[in-house]
């Protein structure tokens, strides 16, 4: 196995309870984020491919466990590299769940596809923070 060449951590709280925010973020119809398109081949299960269809660029992720209401792995690879993305779930309280995601770079020590891993330090906070909002408007919306 390959060392970790890098790795980032990154969680929001949300005002929706776990369960909520879990099936709502397993629910491919949910994952809309322009440019970015997603295609998974199956539902959200351990071994469903998906693909990022961005302009001119296409990437190719396998789920690689879930641990159904708590947490799901997906595998990017990527140039000689895998990258990790492990999702968590957890309740804070009642209607608050902390959605967290570490992301791990392994593989070929090659500067330039670090270099390309760290810009996710600077694009997952906003990200992590747009999906917190989807949750919270859907759980509002369900509320009504």
């Amino acid at each position: 196995m390959n060392d970790v060449l890098w790795e980032f951590n990154h969680s929001v709280e949300c005002g929706a309870p776990r369960e909520f925010a879990w099936k709502y973020w397993t629910n491919p119809e949910n994952w809309d984020d322009p440019p970015a398109r997603f295609e998974f081949d199956g539902p959200f299960a351990a071994g469903t491919k998906l693909k990022t269809l961005l302009p001119g660029l296409t990437l190719e992720s396998l789920i690689e466990s879930v641990e159904p209401g708590y947490g799901a792995t997906i595998l990017l690879a990527y140039a000689k590299a895998t990258i990790s993305f492990r999702w968590r779930f957890a309740e804070v309280a009642s209607e608050m769940a902390r959605i967290s995601q570490r992301i791990e770079l392994s593989g070929t020590n090659d500067a330039s596809v670090v270099e390309q891993a760290v810009v996710l330090e600077r694009t997952v906070p906003a990200g992590m923070q747009k999906i917190k909002q989807r949750i919270e408007a859907a759980w509002q919306r369900r509320e009504r």
